[in-house]
């Protein structure tokens, strides 16, 4: 098992998939999104989840799947936007190399266009965004390693941040 791991959490549309991809890249690691575990095991999207079953079935899903991904991956791991509210999962997280990727509502609506594919974010996206931040917000803080500000950077420069605020060495 390889000794690098880093594990990026954030809210929705904030480039956990992207910014990943590139540090596996750089790391010369593999990826994994814990989004795309759910979706490949379920069959169905994750929009679908929510609707079909509800937002407490999801979230038992989605420990699962971090859970596992946790326990086999060692390489980068992104992990969805509500995941971190999971107290048993903030615990498996203490210890990882965390990076918290931070934007503001302005930067949120520009990336997601906070559209209905979100379900969370159905009715008055931009008020929904901000009371879920400010519910999450500290949660993300506390299982952070490094906090890394997406705000008006490219997901190049997003990535070495994470890579200079980790103090890791690409491959």
């Amino acid at each position: 098992m390889s000794a690098v791991q880093v594990v990026l959490v954030g809210p929705m549309g904030v480039g956990k998939s992207t910014v990943g991809r590139l540090l596996a890249e750089r790391l010369g690691v593999g990826y994994r999104d814990t989004d795309e575990d759910i979706v490949a095991a379920e069959g169905r999207s994750i929009a679908e989840i929510f609707v079909d079953e509800g937002e407490p079935v999801f979230r038992a899903i989605e420990k699962a799947a971090v859970h596992r991904a946790l326990a086999e991956h060692d390489g980068v791991l992104a992990l969805g936007g509500g995941s971190i509210l999971d107290a048993d999962t903030r615990a498996l997280l203490a210890g990882q190399r965390v990076v918290y990727l931070s934007m503001d509502v302005e930067e949120a609506v520009k990336r997601t266009g906070l559209n209905a594919a979100r379900p969370l974010l159905a009715v008055n996206p931009r008020k929904q965004w901000r009371e879920l931040m400010e519910a999450r917000r500290s949660l993300y803080e506390e299982v952070a390693t490094a906090v890394v500000a997406t705000d008006g950077r490219t997901p190049e420069e997003v990535t070495q941040v994470a890579l200079d605020a980790l103090e890791l060495k690409e491959a």
